[in-house]
């Protein structure tokens, strides 16, 4: 007999008045809390409560009994938790990796607010780059973000958000040299481009509007492999940029980009999402975290939506594939 459960069960019901109220404080069956105290009252050979088609009632053995059990289970229960609360308090740290832009941007400036609710959580934030997870790249880390399509690896993936990419520049850039009206006209701006770790080159901008498709090969005289270079260049009127839309909002919102084209959709536009590994998938801090991300970016996605159009459908484009060299190549 588990005495322990017994005694927590006899106490229920004798607080509650029936085995069946005390069942549902459980939320176990009717049946397993009889079955219990009957072993209990069995095994201390006294009746503890009296049974009748009104409910139960307690004995005078039984009221004795209760009398003698409420304070020690009261003080279990108080040792419990002060065991739960020093073990809370034991320092953790949870090991976040993602995309620099994206970390910049919105992960730590909102990471007070999930301060707040894990104080004794430390948060270890480290830049991967996802257009390639390699199996080195997640060692250690317990949730990813992924920016794009980060292919077969051996961890759950969970959906946060779905970007829509966006054509900007500075609006002194755009004075100076006009707003282009459709997509092939950014074959005459100068455009910083990103080249992805496989050493592809990001110079295949493809928009559809209508039904209407433009691809266009833009360049310039900068190739980074950081988005945030990329960024600052653009932020400095250095020329055109194509950011997703969630990880440059702080910059649309507060009129640093002022974004053009916007009534065409651009296909490549590449989703966020979660990455834990299978492990992970009972540990609540890491679930709380991904639920965090997720309401972080879902809340964004819609403030963009609303600025920038619904999100496009999105395919993983045939640039993602290909050998160093240039996306536009990828299309020959």
């Amino acid at each position: 007999m588990d005495k322990l459960r017994a005694l927590h069960y006899f106490v229920a019901a004798a607080e509650e008045g029936s085995f069946s109220a005390a069942a549902r404080r459980f939320d176990v069956s009717v049946p397993a809390v009889t079955k219990l105290v009957s072993s209990l009252e069995r095994n201390l050979g006294v009746k503890l409560l009296d049974r009748s088609t009104q409910g139960l009632a307690l004995t005078a053995r039984g009221t004795q009994y209760l009398e003698s059990c409420s304070p020690l289970l009261a003080q279990l229960a108080d040792a419990d938790r002060a065991l739960t609360v020093a073990g809370a308090r034991r320092a953790r740290t949870l090991v976040v990796g993602a995309p620099p832009l994206l970390s910049r941007t919105l992960l730590v400036p909102a990471l007070s607010e999930w301060r707040r609710r894990h104080p004794y959580v430390h948060i270890d934030l480290r830049t991967v780059d996802f257009l390639t997870v390699k199996d080195a790249a997640t060692r250690g880390v317990d949730v990813l973000i992924a920016l794009g399509w980060p292919g077969s690896v051996d961890l759950v993936q969970k959906p946060l958000a779905q970007s829509r990419l966006i054509i900007c520049a500075s609006p002194d850039y755009w004075r100076q040299h006009g707003m282009p009206d459709r997509p092939a006209e950014l074959a005459n701006h100068v455009c910083p481009l990103v080249r992805t770790p496989e050493g592809t080159v990001l110079d295949l901008w493809r928009h559809t509007r209508g039904g209407v498709v433009e691809e266009v090969a833009v360049g310039g005289w900068l190739t980074c492999t950081s988005r945030d270079d990329v960024l600052q260049a653009v932020l400095l009127g250095q020329g055109v940029g194509r950011f997703a839309d969630l990880s440059v909002w702080p910059f649309t919102r507060d009129g640093l980009l002022q974004p053009a084209l916007v009534d065409w959709e651009s296909s490549d536009s590449p989703p966020f999402s979660a990455l834990i590994r299978p492990e992970s998938k009972r540990d609540a801090v890491v679930q709380d975290f991904v639920n965090f991300l997720s309401g972080l970016l879902r809340s964004i996605e819609a403030m963009c939506s609303e600025a920038f159009g619904p999100r496009p459908s999105v395919v993983r484009p045939s640039w993602y594939a290909s050998r160093p060299g240039r996306a536009s190549k990828a299309r020959e």
